[in-house]
C-alpha cells in the first residue's frame, strides 16, 4: 500500500476568501468546485510529508501549513502587493531555507519556504 495523495482540509464558512491567497498569489488552479467545497492544487508530482513539530524552528511558532515555491522573492512582493502582513522573515534560516511566515484568510499561520 502507498499514500496517493495527501489533502489539507481547511473548515470555514466563507471559501471564496481562498481564490487570492492561494489562487492568485499562489498560482494553484481549481481543481475541484462542488459549492461546499473547493480545492486548489496542481497537477504536478509533489512530495507526500506530514510534519510534527514542537516548534517552527528558531524560536517561532509551528506553522499550520508550509509552502515550498521556487521564487520566494517574487511571493513575497506578491503578498506585500495584496497587503499581507509579513509575521516572520523574510530570513535565511542556518537549515539552508529563506523563508517567511503570513497568515492566510482562515488565520492559518503559513510558512512560505524555498531552498538556499
Amino acid at each position: 500500500m502507498k499514500v496517493k495523495r495527501i489533502v489539507v482540509d481547511i473548515s470555514t464558512q466563507n471559501i471564496d476568501a481562498a481564490k487570492q491567497f492561494y489562487q492568485v498569489i499562489f498560482g494553484l488552479d481549481l481543481l475541484m468546485d462542488h459549492g461546499w467545497i473547493k480545492t486548489y492544487g496542481s497537477n504536478e508530482n509533489q512530495n507526500i510529508q506530514i510534519s510534527f513539530a514542537t516548534e517552527g524552528g528558531s524560536g517561532t511558532p509551528v506553522p499550520d501549513l508550509s509552502i515550498e515555491v521556487d521564487d520566494i522573492d517574487e511571493v513575497l512582493k506578491r503578498m506585500r502587493d495584496c497587503g499581507i502582513s509579513i509575521e516572520y522573515g523574510p530570513v535565511d534560516e542556518p537549515w539552508g531555507v529563506r523563508r517567511f511566515f503570513v497568515r492566510d484568510p482562515f488565520n492559518k499561520l503559513v510558512n512560505i519556504l524555498a531552498h538556499i
